[in-house]
Order: structure tokens, then sequence, then C-alpha cells
């Protein structure tokens, strides 16, 4: 894949040209870095982006082991440190290669002279970081926690339905003792002993055609819930992860007043 190619995957070029996007190919630069490296740490001056063509990167706001505050990890295809082609202050988090990484800067200055040429393409950045801020403040300002199994279930179709109470009912005592029973009477209603010309003698063809079909029947039904319960695990996963950052963020606000009073209080005391 061309660099090109490799800027149409990504979320913030979605409103550009094919030419567009060759245009601002040109102007950047490709850099690598090993395993465990800093990119670039919080605070650090900033005026370029990135966009990872190979590997993994960790976005987090630094502190010791224990304490480093994890806010994202991003892959080929994704983009960080955006902000800083916009307003050119420090650095807010830190970008840490977790894998060896190939990445492609856009610097500040080849920018402004890429959208001094091409003003529309502007508007295209402008969208995708409207879009980010508010889920940014969304997160932040709202509650995040909620109850995932009740809003996934409020939309679930008459198939979905189905699938789980297929799943759940093949998995109780109570389908075990339907099926032995039902096993027993047609058996018992077939050997000859209850009919002088039973409909399905042994070896009980027509039963084991029928056994045929629920199995048929039962494997996907009960795959499609689980594939159902295993988005709902990863709903439950990402919910459980912004309650867990908001918190995080949310004590180090609070650790960093806390120090500002016990300083403020301890001018006042001497």
């Amino acid at each position: 894949m061309d660099t090109a190619q490799l800027l149409r995957s990504v979320r913030l070029f979605d409103g550009l040209s094919d030419d567009d996007l060759q245009a601002l190919a040109d102007k950047l630069k490709r850099w690598q870095f090993i395993a465990g490296e800093m990119i670039f740490s919080q605070g650090d001056p900033a005026r370029t982006m990135y966009i990872i063509d190979s590997g993994d990167v960790n976005i987090h706001l630094p502190g010791t082991e224990s304490r480093r505050i994890s806010l994202a990890d991003l892959t080929r295809g994704e983009f960080f440190g955006e902000l800083a082609l916009f307003d050119e202050e420090t650095r807010s988090a830190s970008a840490l290669a977790t894998t060896d990484v190939v990445l492609f800067e856009l610097e500040h200055t080849a920018l402004e002279h890429y959208l001094e040429n091409r003003p529309r393409a502007a508007m295209a950045f402008l969208q995708v970081l409207a879009h980010r801020l508010r889920e940014t403040n969304a997160m932040l300002s709202g509650r995040v926690a909620r109850n995932v199994d009740e809003e996934l279930d409020k939309n679930l179709s008459w198939s979905d339905r189905l699938a789980d109470i297929v799943a759940e009912f093949n998995g109780s005592w109570k389908f075990i003792v339907i099926l032995i029973a039902l096993t027993t009477i047609w058996c018992a209603v077939n050997t000859g002993i209850a009919l002088e010309s039973p409909p399905d003698p042994y070896p009980y063809q027509l039963f084991n055609l029928l056994l045929g079909i629920l199995v048929g029947l039962q494997g996907p039904l009960i795959v499609m819930s689980q594939n159902r319960q295993a988005h709902k695990d990863r709903a439950r996963a990402d919910t459980d992860f912004k309650v867990n950052l908001k918190n995080e963020v949310n004590i180090e606000t609070l650790l960093r007043e806390i120090g500002e009073l016990r300083t403020e209080v301890g001018r006042i005391v001497d």
C-alpha cells in the first residue's frame, strides 16, 4: 500500500479527493521507532502529527509505572498528535512505541502550505476534529456508566430473541429430560409393543432424521446467541474502560488540587 492509500484509510482525511491525498502524501516524512522508545512526552514542543503505517502506539498521561494513565492504544491507519497542527502548544500527553513502528510525520508548516493551495480540505479536517472533541467532551462531562445489557436487549430482533431462547433451553436440564422422555416414548411406540404396524420401526430412521434436523437448526441458533453475547461483552469492556479512564482522570485532578491546597495552606501557616 502506498502513502496515499494509507491516508485514504485515515478518518481525518475522509473528505479529501485523490489529488488532495497525493499532494498531502508528498509532504509526509517517514520515521521509525523501536519498541519501548518514546515518540514524544507530555509538555514537549508540538508542531507535528503522526500517522501509523505499521506497529502499535500507546497514548498516556505520564507518571510512575503504576500511576501512568493509558488513554488509547493505536495501530495502523490511526493518527495522533493532531492538535499540534493547529494550536502549536505543548504536547497534552505522551506517546510510546509499544512495538517497532513506522510513522509518517506531518509538520505544521507543511500543512499550512498545503491548506493555502487547497482551502477546501480545511473543512474535512475541522469536521473530524470537531467529532473527536464532541466524543471527549461527552465522556468527561456526562455519565459514561450505563447498563449495557439493558440497552442492547431493547433493540433485539425476533430472531435474536429466538436464538437466546434456544441457547438457554439447550443448556438446561429441562431439555435433557424432555429429549430422553421423547426418545423413550418413540422407541416404545415403534418397537411393535404398542402398535402392530409402527410408523418408524427399528432402526428408527424417521427419528434419526428428525434429530438431525434438530441438531442442524440448533447449531446456527446457538452460534448466533454466542456472537451476540460476545458483542455484549465487548460493549461492557468498552464501557468499563471509559468509566475507569474517567475515574483515573478525576482522581489525578483531585490529587493535584489537594497538593495545591496543601501548598497554599503551608504558605498561610508559614
